[in-house]
């Protein structure tokens, strides 16, 4: 049977790769924030959206053609390729909170966890979106980055691609690191340490503790780390790590500004004597949020360090005429 008519190009609401392109883009702008920062986090769920109607379009772009309320059917041929017959109307994808349910029914490794985090963190974004309240605010990375993560890959996979490929070589190793931190069950032994110096802490006068405290808050601004508030006795702590993206320079005023970010893996508190190591423990306790090690330098003296291998050679003249 000869087909006469035939579908032309996607328009680009539900091509794949326009959206999975967009998602992309809006992923590079949250970045380029600090993981704690409420615009991080806003850029992270903008970014989410595309990517899950991206999947969808991937196994058909009809899927995301809102269907029950267009009695014309214009929506549904738009995305199978066809051009509208209602030229003055945009057309309409479906919410998506029914992006996330059709895609827990199609993907096998996409679960109802991965759809209840989806929905939940692109409600907070329309609450940050359309209402006075300021959804992200104080929303520590540690507490949805690794659901945010693992969703992420299981929406790529389900394309053909990788978190390295969406975030990079540096943020995808990161990530990977947090959703096994996340996945640890064993660390949570670590909240039987936590309550032991607790208790020991509770015990000693409180003259004891003021000095204790007192102590710690001058060791911790001595010693290098990211100073952070102790989980037993909420006294000054540290916290340190590993670098997980390369340093970046920055010249203001003859000041050059040089930001790296790490992921923490030691703990330690001089007032209670608590230590905790490995970042999935100190995930348990809510100490698992990435930090920006800031320095500053005079410009005139950093560069005077950046010599060249020839920097003290007179300098060779010994052309041919």
């Amino acid at each position: 049977m000869k087909q006469i008519i035939k579908p032309g190009a996607l328009a680009p609401a539900w091509d794949a790769q326009a959206l999975y392109d967009k998602a992309e883009r809006y992923i590079q702008q949250a970045q380029a924030l600090n993981k704690d920062d409420w615009d991080y986090a806003l850029w992270t769920s903008l970014s989410l959206e595309l990517l899950a109607r991206a999947a969808l379009s991937n196994v058909h772009p009809a899927l995301l053609a809102e269907q029950e309320k267009d009695k014309s059917g214009a929506n549904l041929i738009s995305a199978l390729g066809f051009p509208s017959f209602e030229s003055n109307s945009a057309p309409k994808s479906i919410a998506v909170s029914e992006v996330f349910n059709r895609l827990a029914a199609l993907l096998p490794d996409f679960h109802k966890e991965n759809a209840s985090f989806g929905t939940q963190h692109i409600g907070r974004r329309n609450a940050e979106l359309h209402s006075g309240e300021p959804a992200f605010d104080g929303l520590k990375s540690a507490t949805w980055q690794p659901k945010f993560y693992q969703t992420c890959k299981v929406l790529l996979e389900s394309m053909g691609k990788t978190l390295e490929e969406f975030v990079g070589a540096d943020e995808a190793k990161a990530a990977e690191a947090v959703m096994a931190a996340a996945a640890d069950e064993s660390a949570k032994a670590v909240k039987g340490d936590l309550a032991a110096h607790q208790k020991v802490w509770g015990s000693k006068e409180e003259k004891d503790r003021e000095t204790l405290m007192a102590q710690a808050l001058l060791w911790a601004n001595r010693q290098a780390g990211h100073r952070v508030k102790c989980p037993a006795c909420n006294s000054a702590a540290l916290v340190s790590g590993e670098p997980v993206t390369p340093a970046t320079q920055k010249l203001e005023d003859d000041i050059i500004t040089e930001r790296q970010e790490y992921l923490p893996t030691h703990f330690e508190c001089v007032a209670c004597g608590l230590k905790i190591n490995g970042l999935s423990r100190l995930a348990v306790v809510d100490l698992a949020d990435r930090y920006v090690n800031t320095k500053h330098y005079d410009a005139a003296e950093y560069y005077a360090t950046q010599q060249d291998e020839w920097y003290g050679y007179e300098e060779d003249n010994n052309e041919p005429f």
